[in-house]
């Protein structure tokens, strides 16, 4: 665990700890086992969203994907009767192919991640809309899956499956962010696409790759959302993910320029955000304050990153020049105690 992780931990704990002060039902099991639920619902694509960010680019898409993807998941099972182990897959296989388009437009075509996944946004959101003719998409009345809702939506030990979701994609994320060749290959992209790639590093394979694990994990995301909610309305399901996503990774130490992060930072992350949401709801704040909370979170975690960078900076020159006067004085010491001697 980095620094920055541990400092989120505390500070998870500590708004923790004033909540229940302040209105106990926050440790009731039935307040935990739902919050663990968001947690596990946003934490997965706000991982995704971790290893676009790494790169130094950004995916404005989530959302709007989340609604596309998830109203087709939901025709496919409740209205076309397609068995629900090949439907998970064709969206899967369908956010692969979204994220390899977004990879081959921002490193072929040598356009900016902003424009290409904001167009996505757009798109997307409009091609959910298109398609169900701006009704309500859902599974026919009495509907049951039993699979499916306990793989989805069930709890093991109270605690939600979706969570466990989210804990086992984290570990694997964590050793291929911090583990593997391509975790290494990654972080130098995202520190300086030209020396990485100078240095021999596919850095169009390397940035491409990221832009498919971030649709993958938002596509599994979507199956979840859409078994949660039951309904996919494709105006507004997902609206504003993506900042959450975000959000999550830049308070989980993933910085805006690229080449650093942490998969637990991004967890912890997601994991106060929805203690704010609801820390919003138990202390009977506005729900319309929602949004000027999680603007002021983005805020302060840029701001937080800025100065711990300048920080870091200055202490690394601050050591190189110590370092640099040492090796500077050294021959004059020698000479002084050569000529002490004779």
């Amino acid at each position: 665990m980095q620094k920055k992780d541990f400092g989120l931990a505390v500070l998870i704990i500590i708004v923790g700890a004033v909540v229940y002060l302040r209105n106990p039902l926050f440790l009731s099991p039935i307040n935990l086992g739902n919050t663990a639920n968001l947690i596990g619902l946003f934490g997965l694509f706000a991982i995704g969203q971790g290893f676009v960010i790494m790169t130094g680019g950004i995916d404005l898409s989530v959302g709007s994907m989340i609604a596309l993807l998830g109203v087709l998941f939901v025709d496919m099972v409740g209205k076309f009767g397609v068995p629900w182990p090949l439907a998970i897959l064709v969206i899967i296989v369908i956010g692969t192919l979204l994220g390899l388009a977004h990879g081959l437009l921002i490193t072929k075509l040598k356009m900016q991640p902003f424009v290409v996944t904001l167009c996505g946004l757009l798109i997307y959101r409009g091609a959910a809309r298109g398609y169900t003719g701006e009704a309500t998409a859902g599974f026919p009345f009495g509907a049951k899956y039993p699979a499916l809702e306990w793989l989805t939506i069930g709890r093991s030990f109270g605690v939600p499956h979706s969570f466990y979701a989210m804990i086992i994609i984290g570990i694997v994320c964590w050793f291929v962010l911090h583990r593997s060749v391509f975790g290494r290959h990654l972080q130098a992209v995202g520190k300086n696409e030209d020396a990485a790639r100078y240095s021999g590093i596919r850095t169009g394979f390397v940035i491409t790759a990221a832009y498919v694990i971030c649709a993958v994990l938002t596509a599994i995301a979507a199956v979840y959302f859409a078994m949660f909610t039951r309904s996919v309305q494709p105006s507004s399901h997902g609206n504003f993910y993506e900042l959450y996503a975000i959000a999550a990774a830049v308070l989980g130490g993933f910085s805006l320029r690229g080449g650093e992060g942490s998969i637990i930072g991004v967890v912890l992350g997601a994991v106060l955000l929805q203690e704010l949401q609801n820390l919003v709801n138990l202390l009977g704040i506005p729900s319309s304050l929602n949004f000027a909370v999680m603007g002021a979170v983005i805020l302060s975690g840029v701001l937080a990153d800025q100065q711990f960078t300048r920080y870091r900076e200055k202490r690394r020159a601050a050591i190189a020049l110590g370092a640099e006067s040492r090796k500077s004085a050294a021959p004059h010491r020698q000479k002084s105690e050569i000529e002490e001697f004779i």
